[in-house]
């Protein structure tokens, strides 16, 4: 309802020990299998994307997840995503085996080295997602045997965008498992479980 007069709200000065709250990752809505599959996507448009260069060493890439609380990166050059890269990815084995099939040092890996390119992700539509629940999104991840996926929608050109992802760590967060293995089939197994899958 528009007023026609609004008082100002009653305003004190800031105490000089005054401290600021960060975002509490363990307050995120509750869900369940039947609940709005929107309701566990990040939505780019609110969250700010952790991205990072394709030229980034992969202990870096490491320490930005660290930093930013999160198991992916999306990979860009700036203007356009290149990829993505995740956790499993820098942890995994991927880095070994490029050491041994390139024969270069750890230090050495780049994110370009280990990422998965563009041009291999599947991506779900907004529309689709606008209509689906979270035990939709569950099912798809486990299809995919991926614990990311990413949401695309289009700009006013028309070109498609990201605009939301999916993680099997937050979705569980959100169902309220604790998962115990960063494993995709035992992570799956146990959300699939809960949300009866």
């Amino acid at each position: 309802m528009v007023r026609a007069h609004y008082s100002p709200l009653p305003q004190t000065r800031l105490a000089a020990d005054a401290g600021f709250h960060s975002q509490d990752p363990t307050t995120s809505i509750r869900v369940r299998a039947d609940s709005p599959a929107v309701e566990v996507m990040t939505d780019l448009r609110r969250v700010s994307a952790a991205t990072i260069s394709v030229d980034t060493p992969i202990n870096q890439a490491n320490q930005a997840m660290i930093h930013r609380g999160v198991r992916s990166l999306i990979v860009t050059d700036g203007q356009r995503v290149l990829g993505i890269v995740t956790a499993t990815d820098v942890l995994g084995e991927k880095p070994m085996q490029v050491v041994l099939h390139r024969g270069i040092r750890h230090a050495e890996i780049v994110v370009r080295d280990i990422m998965t390119p563009a041009d291999r992700l599947d991506v779900i539509e907004l529309d689709d997602v606008l209509h689906a629940e979270v035990g939709h999104v569950v099912a798809s991840l486990k299809q995919s045997g991926r614990q990311h996926a990413l949401v695309v929608d289009s700009d006013d050109a028309g070109r498609q965008m990201i605009r939301g992802i999916f993680s099997a760590t937050q979705i569980a967060r959100q169902l309220g498992i604790v998962l115990h293995t960063p494993e995709v089939a035992r992570t799956f197994a146990e959300i699939g479980a809960a949300v009866g899958l």
